[in-house]
């Protein structure tokens, strides 16, 4: 099976993939690394981490679903996370291969910006977060622009019936629990 983990930047989707790591001993990658590699690796691809998630998603598309059919292919269980997957883009796995992916979108479009910013600032790993070297200016911005991402991915889901997603505006563990055991049921 591949469990597909996307959404919103900080809305809980390495948390969850770790989640079924410890539960399932089902291993992860993060497209953001990915992303890195060809940010500081291949920077001629125009695939960089400046860019926004939906953009990267499109640069991306190609190159995930290979590596997406492979694994399925190959039958090994395996988590993919990270902003760069659109529920239009990948609805094209999901007709191909209905019972051996599980995707969902994990988003905030409901959430107060300042809450969010202190909750980053309260409940970070320091040594592992690049979002705690920037100003609280820089931060209200991305969290703005992930409100907005969020609410973009809400409206796509919607389209693209099919295409579950949970909030993290709110009661933000129970909705990280209640996403995990989704993918795992």
């Amino acid at each position: 099976m591949l469990y597909l983990v996307s959404g919103a930047s900080r809305s809980g989707k390495t948390i969850i993939a770790n989640n079924i790591l410890k539960r399932k001993k089902i291993p992860f990658m993060s497209l953001d690394w990915l992303v890195m590699g060809f940010t500081n690796g291949m920077p001629q691809c125009g695939i960089h981490d400046k860019l926004y998630p939906d953009e990267i998603a499109e640069k991306l598309w190609n190159i995930l679903k290979s590596m997406c059919e492979n694994m399925l292919w190959s039958e090994v269980d395996y988590v993919i996370e990270g902003e760069a997957i659109l529920p239009g883009l990948i609805r094209e796995l999901l007709d191909k291969y209905p019972e051996r992916i599980k995707i969902y979108f994990v988003r905030y479009a409901d959430i107060d910006v300042d809450q969010k910013v202190t909750d980053i600032r309260n409940h970070s790993d320091g040594r592992l977060d690049w979002l705690l070297n920037e100003s609280d200016d820089h931060i209200n911005k991305h969290i703005e622009d992930m409100v907005t991402y969020s609410r973009k991915i809400r409206s796509e889901c919607r389209q693209y019936y099919d295409v579950r997603y949970f909030d993290t505006s709110t009661g933000f563990v129970d909705a990280i629990e209640e996403a995990t055991e989704y993918l795992l049921n």
